[in-house]
């Protein structure tokens, strides 16, 4: 099952499914790149590039990109998509690059990764002094109401429940911490909801959990899986299907930090 997009044992990305169904991963993407405020000539690094999308965002501020993922089969789709980029197999937890830049990118990539600590080590060697860090990912509570539906579907197919969470959610007060032992300043943190919908009409949470839950169902046979999908659809449909599109109960965790 896919660990992570930015560090991962596994690489099981459905790259097709992923760009036909996951546009709104870069889309809200874009909005972070405020916070980045790229300028020409800067080298800028982007954690967890996916296929690209937001690395030719970057680029086209006249940025210098290097844009990494562990995901093979991302990276050969972003390389198709933007070849003019420079993208790269690398590890966020192995990582050993810099400090070589002005600025560490990262959108919707951080909560694959259970080694917070290890991942802000490496973003601090990479960045020169005075660069910045800039980032936003799931934070506390994020699409709790779909992870209770699964492990409640899990248990009426005879399956076991899932301990505990395998991606990570942090408090605002959690990564904080994790950037401040590192030694990182000028921390600017927040935690909000955003409510998000999902790509395919009445196909748009089967879609979502084919894609991001397989860590919560990869373990599961051909029919007991379509038989979870279906139980979560049946459960959430009046809470979370509206006017003909499923909407995800996302919460977000950004920051802004300097090193």
């Amino acid at each position: 099952m896919p660990r992570n997009k930015a560090s991962g044992n596994c690489d099981e990305w459905d790259v097709n499914r992923y760009e036909r169904s996951g546009g709104f991963v870069w889309e809200y993407g874009e909005d972070v790149l405020c916070f980045l405020d790229p300028h020409p000539g800067e080298r800028i690094l982007d954690l967890g590039c996916g296929t690209g999308q937001l690395s030719a965002k970057i680029e086209s501020y006249g940025a210098d990109v290097l844009a990494i993922d562990s995901s093979i089969s991302m990276i050969t789709q972003a390389r198709k998509n933007y070849p003019e980029i420079t993208f790269a197999v690398i590890d966020a937890t192995e990582m050993n690059l810099g400090p070589e830049f002005d600025a560490v990118f990262s959108n919707a990539a951080l909560h694959w990764i259970n080694r917070p600590s290890v991942v802000v080590a490496n973003v601090w060697r990479a960045l020169m002094p005075n660069g910045r860090f800039v980032a936003e990912f799931g934070g506390a509570g994020n699409i709790r109401s779909i992870v209770d539906a699964i492990q409640r579907a899990r248990e009426k197919v005879g399956a076991s429940v899932f301990i505990g969470n395998p991606w990570y959610f942090p408090t605002v007060e959690e990564y904080t911490s994790v950037l401040e032992k590192e030694g990182f300043s000028m921390i600017d943190a927040c935690l909000f909801e955003r409510q998000t919908p999902f790509d395919g009409g009445e196909d748009g949470m089967r879609n979502w959990l084919e894609l991001f839950a397989r860590p919560l169902m990869g373990d599961l046979i051909d029919d007991q899986r379509s038989r979870v999908i279906g139980l979560v659809e049946k459960e959430l449909m009046s809470d979370m299907f509206r006017n003909g599109i499923w909407i995800g109960d996302y919460v977000r965790i950004r920051v802004r930090a300097t090193k």
